[in-house]
């Protein structure tokens, strides 16, 4: 049976990664720092001031997506690879497929849209498309494997 390791916010490091292909993971998602904060989480779980303090100690913690996609394609390859944390655009999917990433994955965004109503889950949808085509037609990419070769400059 595959076995699919998922990061939760705090991003995957090279020698994690390196640990989890080794024991044989069939895929990864780095969920890299950046996106839902389960600190932030814990922080208002915690019935007392000093488990929030320790709890808000981490806010800022972990490794964002980005660095950890790059970290875990220095370690394989060819190991399937889920970019989440954070990302809230089709650019988005286009910078984590650029940076190595296979799939892109959201929280947030969809789920903000889906408590609206289908209709609005459905125009951020469209809204994240178009703008994954345009972002691939700005880098001359028909296909999304194109994206792993696009010069990308960022400011």
């Amino acid at each position: 049976m595959p076995v699919i390791v998922k990061e939760v916010g705090w991003g995957l490091s090279k020698q994690l990664s390196r640990q989890l292909i080794d024991a044989g993971v069939a895929a990864l998602d780095v969920a890299g720092a950046g996106g839902t904060s389960w600190s932030e989480v814990e922080y208002y779980r915690q019935e007392n001031a000093a488990g929030r303090e320790i709890a808000a100690s981490f806010r800022e913690w972990g490794i964002p997506t980005a660095i950890s996609l790059c970290s875990v394609r220095e370690v394989d390859a060819e190991i399937p690879l889920v970019a989440s944390g954070g990302l809230k655009t089709g650019i988005d999917i286009a910078k984590c497929i650029a940076l190595g990433a296979d799939v892109a994955s959201f929280a947030s965004v969809m789920l903000r849209a889906a408590a609206k109503s289908p209709e609005a889950l459905r125009e951020r949808i469209h809204i994240l498309q178009q703008q994954l085509v345009i972002a691939m037609f700005a880098t001359g990419s028909t296909r999304l494997s194109d994206l792993r070769t696009a010069e990308l400059i960022s400011v």
